[in-house]
C-alpha cells in the first residue's frame, strides 16, 4: 500500500506548494514554490519530499524550487523495473521537468538523488546544468557487497511479503529513529514522524526496494569522467551511509569537480536547513563560473 495523501499527507511539510502532475507515465507527487532561476531538488533513497522540508521554504526566496518525489517514492506511483534505474528515473524526472515547462538552472540532490542528478546531463535532459550533490551515492558499495547488496534488494523487491513485513517492522516503537541515527545524523520527533508514516507503508518500502535493486553504481563510476556540468560535492564528516571518501573519490573522478567538506552527518540538510540552503546559493555561484 502507498502512502496516502489523505491520511500521511494530512500536514506534509509545504503541502501548499504541492500538486499532482502526470508525466511519462506516472502520477508524480511534486512542490513547486518561489520566484526565480529553477532549481530542482532530488532527495534520496527511502525519502520523499519532506526530507527538504525546512530547505525548501529558503531556497523559494530565491529560487523557483521544484522538489519531486522521485518514482516509487512517498505520494508518487511505482514503475515498472526499467523505471526505477538511474536512466529510468532521469527520464521520469525529465518528462516531469518538461510537463511543467520547468528548465533547471541548477540541480541540488541528497545521496541517491544525485545518481539521477548525474545521469539527467550524462543522457543529455540536461545538459551543462551545474549539480550540488549532498553527499551522494555514486560510487559502488566496497567489496563483495558491490555484488551481494543489490542482489539482496532484488530478492526482497520481487518478494511481495518482504515489503510488508518491512514496513511491520519499521511501526515498532524507536524502529525508525534507530535506523536514522545508524546514518550519523540526529532528526527530532517531527522527521523521525514523517519517516516513520513512509516505512510504514509497504508501497513506499517496495519503491525504496527497487530503485535500489536496480542501481547500476559501477555503470555510473565508468561514466563520471565524462561529465562536463560544474559539480559541487558536499560531504558530512560524520556520515555513516555515505562517508566522506566517497565525495573524495568522485571529485577525482570529475574534470573540475569542488569538494566542500562540512560537520554533519547523512541528513545534515535536515539537521542544519539554513546552513545548508546557504551553502547551495553560495555553491550555485561557484559552480556556475568553476
Amino acid at each position: 500500500m502507498k502512502p496516502d495523501w489523505v491520511t500521511d499527507g494530512r500536514d506534509w511539510p509545504n503541502r501548499e506548494h504541492s500538486r499532482f502532475v502526470g508525466a511519462g507515465g506516472l502520477r508524480w507527487h511534486v512542490q513547486v514554490a518561489g520566484q526565480g532561476p529553477v532549481l530542482l531538488l532530488l532527495h534520496g533513497a527511502g525519502a520523499a519530499t519532506h526530507s527538504w522540508r525546512d530547505v525548501l521554504p529558503l531556497l523559494a526566496k530565491d529560487y523557483t524550487v521544484v522538489a519531486p518525489d522521485l518514482p516509487g517514492h512517498g505520494f508518487t506511483a511505482t514503475p515498472g523495473a526499467s523505471g526505477l534505474t538511474m536512466p529510468g528515473m532521469a527520464r521520469g524526472v525529465a518528462a516531469l521537468l518538461a510537463e511543467l515547462g520547468m528548465a533547471p538552472a541548477l540541480v541540488a540532490a541528497h545521496s541517491a538523488g544525485a545518481g539521477v542528478a548525474l545521469r539527467l546531463g550524462l543522457d543529455g535532459h540536461l545538459p551543462g546544468v551545474p549539480v550540488v550533490a549532498l553527499n551522494g551515492a555514486m560510487l559502488p558499495f566496497p567489496g563483495i557487497a558491490q555484488r551481494l547488496f543489490p542482489a539482496v534488494a532484488r530478492l526482497l523487491f520481487v518478494n511481495p511479503l518482504m515489503p510488508a513485513i518491512m514496513s511491520f517492522q519499521a511501526s515498532r516503537p524507536g524502529a525508525v529513529a534507530r535506523v536514522i541515527a545508524s546514518t550519523g545524523s540526529r532528526l527530532d520527533a517531527r522527521g523521525i514522524d514523517l519517516y516513520s508514516r513512509l516505512f510504514r507503508r509497504s508501497g513506499h518500502v517496495a519503491g525504496t526496494l527497487g530503485m535500489m535493486s536496480n542501481w547500476d553504481l559501477a555503470g555510473l563510476k565508468r561514466d563520471l569522467p565524462r561529465v562536463a556540468a560544474p559539480l559541487v560535492l558536499i560531504a558530512g564528516d560524520s556520515d555513516t551511509t555515505v562517508p566522506p571518501r566517497v565525495s573524495r573519490e568522485v571529485a577525482a573522478l570529475v574534470p573540475g569537480a569542488r569538494l566542500i567538506a562540512l560537520a554533519g552527518g547523512h541528513l545534515m540538510h535536515e539537521e542544519d536547513p539554513a546552513n545548508f540552503a546557504a551553502m547551495i546559493v553560495a555553491a550555485s555561484g561557484t559552480a556556475a563560473s568553476p
